[in-house]
């Protein structure tokens, strides 16, 4: 039987670092998809087969997926600065915005022409409206939050809606909570909802070939988030850590 391919845009970033060992580990076959040329030896190298093009390319993205023919494209675009010194700038979270917004639009429209089953895509887990914690998956966002923030939260919106409704493709949305570790910008366990890059990677790993679909909750639990969900539905466990190679 030939392996399943897997889309992955965002391969360079701190969990694709780790997702794409993961992957390839479990025998689907890697499409890494890069803006960045150096980083293109590093997805060889784990087994994955790199393709150098920027998202906001439309006619690129329709070209690369009707090439590869993917099963499952997975969605971990973001465009944030690679060392975070204070805070981020309103340049930063406009960015990451409206990557979220077009670039996962060019994604899925490519998806769907080339015929993929499935999108699985990022989001975040610190946007909930205030209420009771811990919160549930289906708790709402925060639509009334204001200022740089709004920004962020209407890029989720967007990218979440897409994602859940692109008919005939498969959604699934994974909420990470502030990752931490290798490849991040943190080291240790940082905000309400932390999470490790490698269980936030182990999730996605999961949710190629899971029969549920729909919204997950993906952070350890500290009394803000619910990720029980996530461990029922995808057998996800926080506490799952890669065994890297040696340097």
């Amino acid at each position: 039987m030939a392996a399943k391919r897997v889309f992955l845009a965002g391969a360079s970033g701190a969990i694709g670092a780790s997702l794409v060992p993961q992957l390839v580990q479990a025998g689907y076959m890697v499409f890494g998809i890069t803006r960045r040329k150096h980083k293109a030896s590093w997805l060889r190298a784990w087994g994955a087969q790199p393709l150098v093009l920027d998202v906001f390319d439309r006619d690129a993205v329709v070209r690369a997926m009707a090439e590869t023919r993917p099963e499952v494209v997975i969605n971990q675009l973001t465009d944030l600065p690679k060392q975070l010194a204070g805070t981020l700038s309103t340049r930063d979270l406009e960015a990451n915005a409206h990557l979220r917004e077009q670039g996962s639009r060019n994604l899925i429209e490519a998806a769907r022409t080339a015929g993929a089953r499935r999108v699985i895509a990022q989001s975040l887990a610190w946007l909930y409206a205030p209420g009771q914690p811990p919160y549930a998956e289906d708790h709402p966002l925060d639509l009334e939050i204001e200022k740089a923030d709004a920004m962020t939260v209407h890029g989720v919106v967007a990218l979440e809606t897409m994602t859940l409704k692109s008919p005939p493709l498969e959604g699934i949305v994974l909420r990470y909570g502030q990752l931490y570790g290798p490849g991040t910008w943190n080291t240790a366990q940082k905000g309400p909802v932390p999470i490790h890059v490698d269980a936030a990677a182990f999730a996605a790993l999961l949710a190629v070939d899971t029969p549920h679909l729909g919204v997950y909750n993906v952070a350890e639990e500290k009394g803000l988030i619910l990720a029980e969900k996530a461990r029922r539905e995808l057998g996800w466990n926080a506490a799952f850590r890669l065994q890297r190679r040696a340097a």
